[in-house]
């Protein structure tokens, strides 16, 4: 199974993502910690990308996909995958189902935590002071979180039609968002 959780910077992907790859055993593909590990090397990429980041905008679509590729090219990740925050646009969505279809793969499920902007911002600013994020304060999250209800709309449109989308309330707290995700999960895995 390979699933995408979507919603904006700080609505909780990342914490979903790592209940959902420990109970399911799947990989968890996130866009951010790729995009934070070429930082973190120093790379000329990482240069390129901290500058974009910092600035509160989205990084190429071509940038993320080659990243992407080479993780879902990997036999170890196959049907085994969940995407944290992304595909952010509609090109990049159709990318991912290209680039999955060229390594035997699909989407099976898209999750949408929906959260507001005031609990984006308390969240970003709790995580900027316990992990030190350095593209985390609060103009960024706005800024991004602006960017990606702007970006996303044409994408959740596109999964809806597609019959791949379940919206869950981001509001609630993280056991009662684990037990919704579950209980989806559970119901199409059959």
């Amino acid at each position: 199974m390979n699933l995408v959780i979507f919603g904006p910077p700080g609505a909780g992907k990342g914490t979903q993502s790592k209940f959902i790859v420990n109970k399911y055993n799947l990989y968890q593909l996130s866009t951010g910690d790729l995009l934070r590990e070429e930082i973190n090397n120093k790379t000329k990429l990482g240069l390129e990308i901290s500058s974009i980041m910092n600035a509160g905008e989205l990084v190429s679509d071509n940038i993320v996909g080659n990243l992407i590729e080479k993780f879902i090219s990997n036999e170890k990740y196959k049907n085994k995958i969940i995407f944290d925050g992304y595909p952010r646009t509609l090109n990049q969505a159709v990318n991912l189902d290209n680039l999955l279809n060229k390594f035997n793969q699909k989407i099976n499920l898209v999750l949408k935590l929906s959260v507001s902007l005031e609990t984006v911002k308390k969240r970003i600013l709790e995580r900027q002071s316990q992990e030190n994020r350095k593209d985390d304060n609060e103009q960024v999250a706005i800024k991004r979180y602006q960017t990606y209800e702007k970006s996303s709309k044409p994408v959740l449109e596109y999964y809806e039609k597609s019959k791949l989308l379940k919206v869950i309330k981001g509001e609630a707290t993280i056991t009662e968002i684990n037990s919704e995700i579950s209980g989806i999960i559970e119901a199409i895995k059959g």
